[in-house]
């Protein structure tokens, strides 16, 4: 579903429903726990560092089924999480009800700030709800938990099984969290034979958002100097990147396989990188749970709550007054042509890609 309708649908009639909705009655939470329902809206940045709690779930349940209701845009992550048992997706009714019908002893909305998660977490039968208590979500679970943008993202989702008394903060930053299938690597192989095995940078110049992209051009000079520096590329993406993987590799500078893979398949190309250069997007994310080195460039969005930690990890921003300026999913029309994305040079990039692999 787009992603812009479901906004809109969450503005109409989320807000409504959580304002009349009754709160949820708290029961007595069945032990050992046998069945979680995790709601995860969203993006794929989300749902991969989501991964860490459903482990930590796992580790302390390990008999209990984990389902997980997620969309079609980022449902592919889930495949890539050994301790989920299924997968729905909240934006096809069919898998929608499939996902309502049973019952649940715990239900977790993982959804940050829109108010139609927690509807839904409401209207399932479960002894206890748990979900970030925002704004007006908070009265259609059993239990909330604090959100803060000070945190980074995984370890705010370790919080949300702080009312089941389960201290998950270590897994928050336990890697890798994801594992690739063997037929996406088998792909992958198949796709990356024209470098013969000669180790690679995978380049992802794609966003979300215009505001964060860095801008085909620059990828493309990125590359063409490394490849001066002995060092080949291979550009990742789905469909919509997939010509600007083009601009990037014409003319010998690099290989594109964008919109030639899966999720999955991407992450197998990634995985057999030497680093991921990219910027702030759901593949960084993919990269980091992979136990992948990265280069990422962040602008609008928030680097204390989204760039990797680790000496593996290396972020380029140039913190400007005016950024970050995300919040909650939401970036606001730039009035500086997003300076804080166009400020960061080819240079300082290719120079930061360089020290890490050699380093």
């Amino acid at each position: 579903m787009n992603v812009r309708l479901m906004k809109c649908i969450d503005a109409a009639f989320g807000q409504i429903a959580a304002s009349c909705l009754p709160g949820p009655a708290k029961q007595t939470l069945p032990s050992p726990i046998s069945s979680y329902l995790i709601i995860r809206p969203g993006g794929i940045g989300d749902a991969a560092l989501l991964a860490p709690t459903i482990h930590a779930i796992k580790k302390v349940s390990p008999l209990a089924s984990i389902t997980v209701l997620a969309e079609h845009r980022n449902a592919g992550v889930f495949a890539l999480i050994a301790s989920v048992d299924r997968t729905f997706c909240y934006d096809n009714p069919r898998e929608f009800i499939q996902a309502l019908r049973p019952r649940y002893d715990v239900v977790i909305d993982t959804e940050q700030w829109h108010r139609l998660s927690a509807v839904v977490a409401r209207l399932v039968r479960a002894a206890v709800s748990i979900g970030f208590g925002t704004n007006l979500r908070r009265r259609m679970f059993t239990d909330t938990v604090v959100y803060s943008h000070n945190d980074y993202e995984s370890l705010s989702f370790s919080h949300l099984l702080q009312p089941l008394g389960i201290d998950a903060t270590a897994s928050a930053f336990e890697i890798p969290f994801l594992e690739v299938p063997d037929a996406a690597s088998l792909k992958a192989a198949s796709l990356l034979q024209p470098l013969h095995d000669a180790p690679f940078v995978a380049l992802y110049p794609g966003a979300s958002i215009r505001e964060r992209r860095w801008g085909a051009d620059r990828f493309r000079q990125v590359s063409e100097m490394l490849l001066d520096a002995g060092i080949r590329t291979v550009v990742v993406g789905n469909m919509d990147d997939q010509r600007q993987g083009e601009e990037i590799t014409c003319g010998g500078a690099g290989l594109n396989v964008a919109g030639l893979t899966s999720l999955a398949e991407t992450a197998a190309v990634i995985k057999k990188s030497m680093l991921l250069l990219c910027g702030d997007s759901g593949l960084l994310h993919l990269a980091v749970g992979l136990g992948v080195s990265t280069v990422s460039l962040f602008g609008p969005g928030r680097a204390r709550k989204w760039a990797p930690e680790g000496n593996h990890h290396v972020v380029i921003t140039k913190n400007l007054t005016c950024s970050p300026c995300t919040v909650f999913g939401t970036t606001p029309p730039c009035p500086h042509d997003s300076c804080c994305m166009s400020d960061i040079t080819v240079n300082e990039v290719v120079t930061a890609v360089k020290k890490r692999v050699n380093g």
